[in-house]
């Protein structure tokens, strides 16, 4: 066998059973493949992070409710232009799941409507957004 051949095999190996060994600490066995998933996300954390373009990344501990260091709740205006954030609304595999609330937006993808003064400004766009939003009537935050 070539050397090259020999080294990639290896290193193949390595990677499956550090995957391996991080799923049988955290005791959580799925069958719809989550926890291939959060390992592989897990592993890839700092790449991504240094990555600007990136999407939400979840955190080692659990799902992080930011993107960018902007926290992803509390009062939000829409802007055309110079938002903090550009968001595409979609029906389905979203970054976070937002509900508009009339009062005290304090979880995380509960998002209230204001026209002052807001944690953070958001332009809706059809194209190359930060974030993809689904809207939701319960169960917000991140996915």
């Amino acid at each position: 066998m070539n050397k090259d051949l020999k080294i990639a095999i290896v290193v193949i190996a390595i990677i499956l059973m550090i995957i391996i060994f991080e799923d049988s600490n955290t005791n959580s066995y799925s069958s719809s493949g989550q926890n291939y998933k959060s390992a592989y996300q897990s592993s890839n954390n700092n790449s991504k992070q240094n990555n600007s373009s990136s999407k939400a990344v979840k955190a080692s501990s659990g799902k992080s409710c930011s993107h960018n260091g902007i926290e992803l709740k509390g009062n939000v205006q829409f802007v055309d232009s110079f938002p903090d954030l550009k968001i595409k609304y979609v029906s389905s595999f979203a970054d976070i799941h937002v509900e508009f609330v009339s009062s005290f937006p304090s979880n995380c993808g509960q998002w209230k409507e204001v026209s002052s003064f807001p944690d953070f400004k958001v332009q809706v766009v059809d194209s190359f957004p930060d974030i993809e939003v689904k809207k939701v009537s319960s169960f917000p935050g991140m996915q």
